[in-house]
């Protein structure tokens, strides 16, 4: 089983699972996968519809939510909130490092939270997000009318730096 870690009471992130790797996420009691990585990023990745159907093989709900880490953008941090809120059961979710899940994660929470007790989540998990503060900071008091929130695909720049 991938080494995977707690954001929260819910929500579990890790690099990518391998298909080998499901009979024990399962054992160990999640009820849904959430892949964040698009398809054919590396040679050596496994392909989102085999993660799938052995996911559900094994009783797992599965969503694949691809997203390119340096454009993360308000829709894919609301559609993973949404996931989040329909899935049933602890989630894991995944991408190549846990960074990307662990970005979505905090987008979503700084709407909610406090800014400094997401980073702080984030840190304790191994994630350290604290590049992204303008982007958590915007996300939590959105100006009236801000261009992230509504003109489709503009992005939240998200940091280049993040490989997940």
């Amino acid at each position: 089983m991938p080494h995977y870690t707690k954001l929260d009471d819910r929500l579990s992130v890790a690099p990518q699972i391998a298909l080998d790797d499901i009979p024990a996420i399962a054992e160990a009691g999640f009820a849904t996968l959430i892949g964040n990585r698009p398809d054919g990023e590396a040679e050596d990745q496994p392909e989102t519809a085999a993660l799938a159907a052995e996911a559900r093989r094994h009783g797992l709900a599965f969503v694949h939510q691809p997203v390119v880490a340096n454009a993360i953008d308000t829709r894919d941090a609301d559609a993973f909130d949404a996931a989040l809120a329909q899935a049933r059961g602890p989630v894991l979710a995944f991408c190549r490092t846990g960074t990307r899940s662990t970005t979505l994660w905090a987008l979503g929470q700084a709407r909610r939270r406090p800014v400094d007790d997401v980073l702080a989540d984030a840190q304790r998990a191994g994630y350290d997000l604290s590049a992204l503060r303008p982007e958590l900071e915007t996300a939590a008091a959105p100006a009236p009318g801000a261009a992230s929130r509504d003109v489709p695909g503009a992005g939240l720049a998200v940091a280049g730096n993040l490989h997940g």
